[in-house]
């Protein structure tokens, strides 16, 4: 039986993919990567519920 020298693949940037045969991951794609600055709603009413909370803390700390 032939070994490979390396064991591991480089190029799949995780130890976990690295350690696969080729051949398991030859069919897996590569998602496109998703832009950092990407808002949705979830993250502005996340965003305005943090800051609503904080300003009324504050409020109340002060009067």
């Amino acid at each position: 039986m032939r070994r490979a020298l390396v064991l591991t693949d480089e190029t799949a940037r995780h130890p976990f993919r690295a350690s696969l045969p080729p051949h398991i991951r030859a069919d897996a794609e590569p998602e496109p990567p998703r832009s950092r600055w990407a808002l949705n709603a979830s993250d502005v009413r996340g965003f305005a519920t943090t800051y609503f909370a904080t300003l009324a803390a504050m409020l109340a700390l002060i009067f």
